[in-house]
């Protein structure tokens, strides 16, 4: 009998394509092709235009999409989402804790315009392309923030990232010690270290809140994994029905684990904004602080095992 054919990759080493990061999608370009581990498709390193190759990665096939109209139109609506979502209360918050330091984060015209540019409809195909080029060349030339994680705390993420995606484990919810304990042991750990009254207090203050506003709104956009969903959708249903006073929000039920995701995502996220460098540079120290005093404590705030759900929950988010 003739052996069966193998088949083909739908991409191929060297094409231009779109590539999901988080829940954006950014132009990228495949340097390898390989078959999944598990036997089942295929995977790809992904080299995303404008970015160092330190951000260089191995994706499932399922984060690649064809660079095509329709998915460079679905590109920009997602980058609009997401401008939508930092012209919030976040985004004032930060403005005012770094006006009080004599820094302004700048107009909201330039995003408005560049919004307007992305989701543009009409017009002929090099013009469309052109504008998609633009919009991230422009992103990639926006102020960014370098936020260096310690060690330990980088080998937790991937542990975190094996347990969910490879064992499909998930962090028991709610939370032991949820993101508003944390945050809340932290401004009283950090204010012992300030002036009381002063503009640095206020700063401090400001930035907590703003990162409690990133998370709450973050967590269902960016922060999951696939197999976490139908867990979220189910806390979701119980927040929104009010059946339980105590958790009522992502800040109030998820933890660690997820925070420590936002915290690798904020130098993308930064870049998003209207911050100009001197902000972005304030915004840089007031992290760095945080991120060396929760790297300080993961023992106390990390959960020590995660859970095994059952058949029908795993059925239940393979099927979603």
């Amino acid at each position: 009998m003739a052996p069966s054919k193998q088949p083909q990759p739908p991409f191929s080493k060297d094409e231009r394509v779109l590539c999901f990061h988080g829940e954006m999608l950014y132009e990228a370009k495949i340097l390898d092709v390989q078959p999944s581990d598990n036997g089942e498709g295929f995977q790809y390193k992904i080299h995303y235009k404008g970015w160092k190759s330190s951000w260089d990665d191995w994706v499932f096939q399922d984060r690649v999409r064809k660079f095509s109209e329709e998915n460079k139109d679905l590109a920009s609506q997602l980058l609009n989402q997401f401008r939508n979502l930092q012209s919030g209360k976040t985004t004032k918050g930060l403005k005012k804790a770094l006006r009080a330091n004599g820094s302004d984060l700048g107009s909201a015209r330039g995003s408005e315009e560049r919004t307007a540019a992305a989701t543009t409809q009409s017009g002929r195909g090099p013009r469309r392309a052109r504008d998609f080029d633009l919009e991230h060349d422009a992103f990639h030339s926006r102020p960014s923030i370098k936020l260096p994680m310690p060690d330990h705390l980088k080998a937790m993420l991937v542990d975190d990232w094996e347990n969910v995606t490879k064992n499909q484990q998930l962090v028991p919810l709610p939370h032991p010690h949820p993101v508003d304990q944390i945050f809340d042991d932290y401004l009283n750990y950090e204010r012992h270290n300030r002036i009381p009254g002063s503009a640095s207090v206020e700063i401090l203050e400001e930035i907590i809140a703003g990162l409690r506003e990133y998370f709450d709104k973050c967590l269902g956009r960016i922060l999951l994994y696939r197999f976490e969903r139908a867990q979220f959708h189910e806390l979701h249903q119980q927040w929104n029905s009010g059946t339980d006073s105590e958790h009522r929000s992502p800040c109030d039920t998820y933890g660690a684990e997820h925070l420590s995701r936002l915290l690798v995502s904020l130098p993308e996220l930064v870049a998003q904004t209207n911050m100009d460098q001197q902000s972005v540079n304030r915004l840089r120290e007031e992290l760095m602080k945080f991120t060396r005093w929760f790297g300080n404590n993961t023992v106390k705030y990390f959960v020590n095992e995660y859970e095994t759900p059952s058949q029908e929950y795993v059925d239940q988010a393979r099927n979603a």
